[in-house]
């Protein structure tokens, strides 16, 4: 790993931009998954999902499911998240890939777009917004983890990925995996910090909470 001195400012930021990235990429596949059933299947696959946020959404069809997941007024509204993430890039922009930057203010673009539209939401728009997520992480990924930067942006989307993954009840053996790979990278970040996250079936909360408090003695530290 190359050396690169880090304000905690910035550490902070790119590790929120790796959490907010994430977060609206693996909404947008639940969302595209609702919106098939809503049509199919299961009228109700809207509210079942935004349950598991903790929201209560309410919707007249799968178009109106659409513009209620985007652009709703609610916690999980994807436009608003990517004005964090878009904050998090400006701050963090002399330590990112310029192509990736790019591709996440064209992303605020789109879903700002999107937002303040009174037209229908092209289900379209979200296999493009998919595809620019793609190209941000192909971006990261394809330069390689060289420097503190690319783990701490390589950190919040694990992170995210894990309390996702918990949220939904996802495969635990997999999760398991990228708790270690998250331990991996606490441990290149500094190889004196005792980062270990314990794995636990029975308590959910315990996991993100023990990650919460690593990420912030490294940050801080």
């Amino acid at each position: 790993m190359k050396q690169q001195l880090l304000t905690a400012n910035v550490a902070t930021n790119l590790y929120w931009l790796g959490r907010h990235l994430e977060r609206i990429e693996l909404s947008l596949f639940e969302i595209n998954n609702a919106y098939d059933k809503i049509i199919d299947v299961d009228k109700d696959a809207g509210v079942k999902l935004y349950k598991k946020y903790g929201i209560d959404i309410e919707y007249t069809g799968a178009h109106d499911f659409l513009a209620q997941a985007i652009r709703g007024e609610h916690s999980a509204n994807l436009a608003d998240i990517m004005v964090n993430a878009r904050e998090n890039a400006i701050i963090s922009r002399p330590n990112m890939d310029a192509s990736a930057f790019g591709e996440i203010i064209e992303l605020h673009e789109l879903l700002q777009q999107i937002s303040k539209s009174t037209f229908t939401i092209d289900y379209k728009d979200i296999d493009t917004a998919l595809s620019l997520i793609s190209e941000i992480w192909g971006a990261h990924e394809k330069k390689g983890h060289r420097r503190c930067s690319d783990y701490f942006l390589k950190t919040g989307k694990l992170i995210e990925e894990v309390d996702f993954r918990l949220r939904f009840n996802k495969d635990m053996e997999m999760t398991d995996l990228i708790l270690e790979d998250i331990n991996t990278i606490f441990k290149i970040l500094d190889p004196d910090f005792d980062s270990k996250v314990k794995k636990s079936k029975e308590n959910n909360q315990n996991i993100m909470e023990d990650l919460y408090k690593n990420v912030d003695k490294l940050i801080v530290g």
